[in-house]
């Protein structure tokens, strides 16, 4: 990656800050370009504009704290919202994969591990290895609260589109059986909100906010 590919180097530190905490401010100031990746989810908040990354991920990081007692193993609720925190970043190189373009999601793992690659080598060693680290454990679902943050970041753009009235359900081709399926993993992770969501989405199903399932 060239140096003036990065944030920092628009304004470069001063010399006398170097080392570690250099490493990590130059890793600090890149990942604000996160709040620049839109995201398909309309906000619930403001009519005709869509959340970015950063918005997300900010909101992910609260619904973790507040429904953490609904996970269906007992979760070590800092380090999920960590998982949740991180588990976006990628997107600032690899961009936002929406949920039901098929064709984006054929590329998608190859794209985001060159991503995490890329922008986690920014931090210093130890710190790379362990960021890293936690975006794999979100990325494969390996522990109880990976599989929990997992089931939040399907939640959260669910309860978007409901508040929404359709929001991406009214994607074309997509159906109620489409939006169940795509939304599964959350019955992995925590029972009372998978039954919330199969609620959810049979409601909007018949109120015509989504095309209906078989």
């Amino acid at each position: 990656m060239d140096d003036e590919d990065l944030i920092a180097e628009r304004t470069p530190l001063p010399d006398a800050i170097g080392g570690r905490l250099r490493e990590q401010l130059v890793f600090l100031a890149e990942v604000d370009k996160l709040k620049t990746v839109l995201r398909q989810s309309p906000l619930a908040a403001a009519d005709h504009r869509r959340e970015n990354d950063a918005e997300h991920s900010w909101h992910l990081a609260l619904m973790v704290s507040v429904l953490a007692e609904h996970s269906d193993e007992p979760i070590d609720v800092g380090r999920t919202v960590e998982l949740v925190v991180l588990h976006d970043l990628v997107e600032i190189y690899a961009g936002d994969t929406p949920l039901y373009d098929d064709a984006g999601r054929e590329s998608q793992q190859e794209r985001e591990q060159a991503a995490a690659d890329r922008l986690f080598g920014l931090l210093p060693a130890d710190q790379a290895a362990r960021f890293r680290g936690l975006w794999d454990e979100f990325e494969s679902r390996g522990s109880p609260e990976a599989r929990f943050a997992k089931a939040v970041d399907r939640v959260q753009p669910l309860l978007l589109n409901w508040l929404a009235r359709g929001g991406t359900w009214r994607t074309p081709g997509v159906t109620a059986d489409t939006v169940r399926a795509r939304k599964a993993v959350i019955g992995e992770a925590s029972t009372p909100l998978w039954t919330m969501v199969r609620e959810l989405i049979g409601e909007g199903e018949r109120r015509g906010w989504v095309s209906p399932g078989e």
